[in-house]
Order: C-alpha cells, then structure tokens, then sequence
C-alpha cells in the first residue's frame, strides 16, 4: 500500500459515500440509527462535550481510587462469576480483564454477518457511552474505530445463555480491541493486530474493569433485535400490499377494508394494515357478480398483519430502553461514590419481545402461504389458469406454473412455525449454579432472524405468484385494471422477474427477491410503528 493511501486511510474512516455520522454519548440512539450503521450507511462519532468526556473519565477515575482504598470490586479484583469469592491479588488485577476475554473464546455456528457485527458493536458502544461501567474514553474511541474503520471482529453467533449477558460472544470484540483473533478488514481475514497497526493504532491495553464492561452486556441480542424489528416493519407493509394485490387477482370485494369495520374494533395496527390496503385498492368497485365473502386469508388480512403491526411498537420500546441503557454490572456512579453489583445484564426483554415478534412474523408468513394457495389454485381462484401458468393452449397440458414454488412456500412457512417455540422458557442453570436463572435473549433474537428470513423467502414467492396472478387477471377479466401503487409494484417486481409463460427455474429470481426485501428495497419503509407515512404507503 502506498504511504499517501496508507496515511489517509489512518486518518480517514472508511464510510460510504454520502453516509452520515450518528453521534453517540449523551442522546438516546434508535433501531433505524442502529440500522443505518449495520448497512454502513451511517459512521459514529463520539459526543465532543467536554463535561460527557468528564463523565466517563469520573467513573474510570473513580474505579481506581476505590481499588486503591482497597476496597473489593467484583470483577477487577475477585474472579468472575461464582469465583467472586475468590480475591485477586494486586499484582494480578491488571492481567484479570485479558484472561476473560482468552478463556471465553470457545464461540461456535455460524459467523455474524457484517450488518449484524456492526449493530453489536453500536449496540456496546451506545451502552457503555452512559458512563457507568467504569471505562476509559480511549476504549469508546476504539469500538467507534471498528464501526468507522470497519474493522468486523468474527463473533460467532452462538454461546450465550443471555445472561450474564453476551460474554462469549462480546469476548471476540474485547480480543480484537487488544489486538487478538482475526477481524474481517478490507474483505479479508486478516489478524487484528495487524490491522490496528496498519491503520497507526496500538493495540488496547485493557483497564481494571474494561474487559468485564465489554463483554457483560446485552449487544448482541439487542444489536440483532434492532435489526429483526426493522426488517419485521417491512414485512408488515408488504404483507398488506400483497394482499392487495391478492384481492384484485382473486377478483375479490374491497368492501372488506372498509374504515368503518376497523373504527368498531379499535386495535391500531389492525386500522393501519386495513389502510394500507384500501389505499392500494381506492377506486376498486364491487359488483354483485362476486362472491359475497372472501376466504379468511384475504377478508381477516388486517386482523393478521394489525398484530404484527401492533407488537412492533411495545417491541421498540423494549428495544430501544435496553439499547439505551448501562446493562453491565457493576455499575460505576461516580457522582454518587458508590459501586452498585446488580443484574443489569439480564436480557429478558429483549428475549420475550424476540419470542413474541417471531410469533407474530411466522402468522405473516401462513398468512402468505395461505394466500398463494389460493390464487394458484384454479378450483378458488375465479378463472385464472391451474398453477398460474402463463403458456399457450399448445404447451398448457405440459406446463405447471407455480406448482412446485407454492410447495416450496409451504414448507418455508411450516419451517417458520415450527421456531416459534419461545426460547425465553428454556433458561437453565449454568456456571456452578451462580447463573442459575437466564434469559436465552441471544437465542430469541437469533430464531427471530431465522423466522424472518423464511418468512422473506415465502414473500418472495408469494410476490412472483400475486404479480403473475395480477398481470393474467388484466387478460382474462374484462375491464380489470390495477390502481396506480399496485401498477408500479407490478411494474418494478416485472422488473426483476419475467413473467412465467414457459416454465422455467425461478431459484435465481426467488433469491434475487428475497434480497430486496430484507433489505427494503421492495417497499419503503413503514417508520415507527403505528404511523403512516407518504411513503410506507
């Protein structure tokens, strides 16, 4: 590397083009801000206010007064955990931290993805910026280094029990602060102790209680429900566009939406899906031809989605508190002189907001599921083609449509189902009996992501099957037409995929779709649950 690009990339953070940058310390950070550095669309800064600054120097300050009083401080100078009754000599309280961060790099499955470590690392930051875990600034400072620098440490997902919070997976953050383990750093596995000194930064050497601070906290869990939630908003739209288009595909009553059924049942997110939807069908008349009721999967669709809809926003409370609070322990308060030993990383809100959106998400994606059932069904579907096939009279005896893509949705959806057995009731009793109660948030985030992702990919198909759906109804019905929002998703989901007058493998379009929808770029984002927004709609 030439020494000009070497020096700029020291003193030039690696963020995207365009990209903001998120102040942390001395403000509450939200889902969508946490999202928006997961993409590496947003870099953090460190709050510049002097008296912030002061703050977090007191509770470091204030840590090492107390140390040398002689006073006994779990974690920096007894052993961790049930060997708190274990005294750490002072000759050995400074190699204490380093050893945490070694003998808890027993991680196993798969590797978070690069969105997911960057929302870990903001989720540890953000905590730690309230200044009650006794850190330095200069351990602040590095954390926003691997956000700006996009320097990944590689964590993989499993290990935590939730509580004591994240250790064995937020030991791979501490490991790479320090120059251990292997990082992810200009799309190559490289040693983190290269990287720091590539980019002219000496490895941390960790304080009295910085490991424990990093590593004893919920930000793995959080930084993954940060960004199951955004990715549950999108889903909730898109499941009442779908049924949108579903209801114009199936030749179905628009009268089911009517604002007047959802004012008498006053749920709010049940009146917003119902929105959605008679938003994308304005202007769409009955007529006396057309079955009297449509099949619950359409009639019931706001009743489905409102659920989901509803619990986004409990869930972002619970979310957004527990990322903006100091969830180690101990706690510092320097201002009070005092060393609180207490419970703070216990995850249990964000383990039951998981288990509750995973159920609600897995009923978006039978919801889907049932919806494609019947419009590739020619015994319910009011005149479309068996399987939606678009061939020719000539090549219709051997052609089948989405026959086998609605198989597929099927077992997404069982699949999806079948995770939504709460992880939060599983606790058990680990650590010589000192983390005898635990939450399993990590583990309710992780299942969440995983129903999420079914649920995407039975979108997906449900997408390419509604789409295909919609343009053979503008054939075969008279006087069908599509009001202007569901032409142009028609016309942007065409974009991506033909339509399917040959059968054909649909892997690559399905894969290709499922992308853009976990991603958003299908429909705009919905914002905070509960409000409409020009664009959501």
């Amino acid at each position: 590397m030439a020494e000009d690009d070497l020096n700029a990339r020291r003193s030039a953070p690696e963020t995207a083009a365009g990209a903001t940058t998120i102040q942390m310390g001395g403000r509450r950070l939200t889902i969508e801000e946490v999202a928006a550095i997961a993409s590496g669309r947003a870099g953090v800064a460190l709050n510049g206010d002097a008296a912030w600054r002061a703050h977090i120097e007191r509770g470091a300050a204030f840590l090492r007064e107390r140390l040398a009083a002689g006073a006994t401080v779990y974690g920096v100078n007894t052993g961790y955990g049930d060997a708190c009754v274990v005294t750490v000599p002072p000759e050995l309280v400074e190699a204490l931290p380093l050893q945490l961060t070694r003998y808890h790099g027993c991680g196993m499955g798969r590797l978070l993805e690069p969105a997911e470590t960057r929302a870990v690392i903001a989720a540890r930051l953000n905590s730690l910026a309230y200044g009650y875990s006794g850190v330095r600034v200069v351990l602040l400072e590095r954390l926003a280094d691997l956000i700006n620098f996009d320097v990944l440490p590689r964590i993989p997902a499993e290990g935590s029990v939730g509580a004591s919070g994240d250790l064995t997976p937020l030991s791979y953050v501490a490991a790479a602060l320090v120059g251990e383990r292997d990082v992810l750093f200009g799309a190559r596995v490289r040693p983190a102790a290269g990287v720091w000194a590539e980019l002219g930064r000496t490895a941390l050497q960790l304080a009295p209680k910085e490991g424990l601070a990093l590593m004893n906290g919920t930000a793995v869990m959080t930084g993954l429900a940060c960004l199951a939630f955004v990715r549950a908003a999108q889903l909730t739209r898109l499941a009442a566009r779908l049924t949108a288009l579903s209801t114009v595909a199936l030749d179905g009553r628009a009268a089911h939406f009517d604002a007047l059924i959802f004012e008498v049942k006053p749920h709010a997110g049940q009146a917003q899906a119902a929105a959605w939807i008679r938003d994308d069908l304005a202007g769409r008349g009955d007529t006396a031809g057309q079955r009297l009721q449509d099949r619950y999967s359409i009639r019931c669709a706001p009743h489905v989605i409102g659920v989901a809809q509803d619990a986004l926003s409990w869930v972002r409370r619970d979310i957004e508190n527990e990322l903006n609070s100091a969830n180690d322990n101990p706690l510092i308060d320097a201002d009070g002189e005092r060393v609180l030993h207490g419970g703070n990383f216990y995850g249990g809100h964000i383990a039951f907001a998981m288990d509750s959106l995973k159920t609600a998400v897995a009923n978006l994606a039978d919801l889907m599921d049932r919806q494609f059932a019947l419009i590739v069904d020619d015994k319910f579907n009011n005149g479309l083609p068996r399987n939606l096939s678009g061939a020719s009279a000539e090549r219709a005896p051997i052609s089948h449509g989405f026959k086998a893509v609605q198989i597929a949705a099927s077992a997404w959806t069982a699949e999806a189902l079948k995770l939504t057995m709460p992880a939060s009731v599983f606790s058990r009793s680990t650590e010589a009996h000192n983390q005898d109660k635990v939450s399993m948030g990590t583990i309710a985030a992780r299942d969440c992501l995983r129903v999420l992702e079914l649920t995407e990919q039975v979108a997906a198909a449900h997408t390419l099957a509604a789409v295909q759906a919609a343009r053979l109804r503008l054939s075969v019905t008279p006087g069908a037409s599509l009001t202007a929002p569901l032409a142009e998703f028609v016309e942007a989901v065409a974009a991506r995929s033909r339509f399917v007058d040959e059968d054909r493998p649909l892997e690559r379009d399905l894969r290709a779709l499922t992308q853009c929808i976990a991603e958003g770029a299908l429909v705009a984002p919905c914002g905070p649950a509960g409000a409409t927004s020009e664009a959501g709609r």
